[in-house]
């Protein structure tokens, strides 16, 4: 794989080397809280198949990782409901990063420091390809979101509700 001199060789990356994953590496100029508009924009792609790697926590504060598509909010309400706990909600971005290892913004669910669940919106799979995040702000890989199961194997949920305000 040739390819590999051109991205940054972070632990996600490391992780998709080691697991076979066939991806490929979109670099764009990042924007402080650009999100996934920035992101879809930079690299020309819809935005509902930019996945956004969310760290999320429970009541008794254990972390999960929520992985949901760009133009959508997770409905935390439902989200509870399914694991039957009594709160979920976004950790602090210091958290979250003591988490992962990673820079929010830069979030990626692979390759993350701690082992963490994760859950991924079901209607994700409806899509052949995804661009997910490699590790890094500006940063994205496209891959197969059957691979996204095959290494993490998120638990599926239906979660996904329309922005508010969009």
């Amino acid at each position: 794989m040739a390819e590999k001199d051109k991205f940054p060789m972070t632990l996600a990356i490391r992780q998709l080397l080691k697991e076979n994953v066939s991806f490929s590496s979109h670099l764009y100029d990042y924007e402080e809280k650009g999100g996934t508009t920035v992101s879809s924009r930079e690299l020309g792609v819809n935005e509902h198949s930019v996945i956004k790697t969310l760290v999320m926590e429970t009541e008794t504060k254990e972390p999960l990782i929520v992985l949901m598509h760009g133009d959508l909010q997770v409905s935390t309400k439902q989200l509870a409901r399914d694991l039957g706990v009594k709160t979920i909600s976004a950790c602090k971005p210091e958290v979250a990063d003591r988490h992962t290892g990673y820079q929010v913004g830069g979030t990626s669910p692979f390759g993350t420091k701690k082992k963490m669940p994760v859950y991924m919106e079901k209607s994700i799979l409806d899509l052949e390809k995804i661009y997910i995040n490699g590790g890094k702000r500006g940063y994205l890989v496209s891959l197969s979101p059957k691979e996204v199961v095959r290494v993490l194997q998120p638990q599926l949920v239906h979660v996904g509700v329309v922005a508010s305000g969009s």
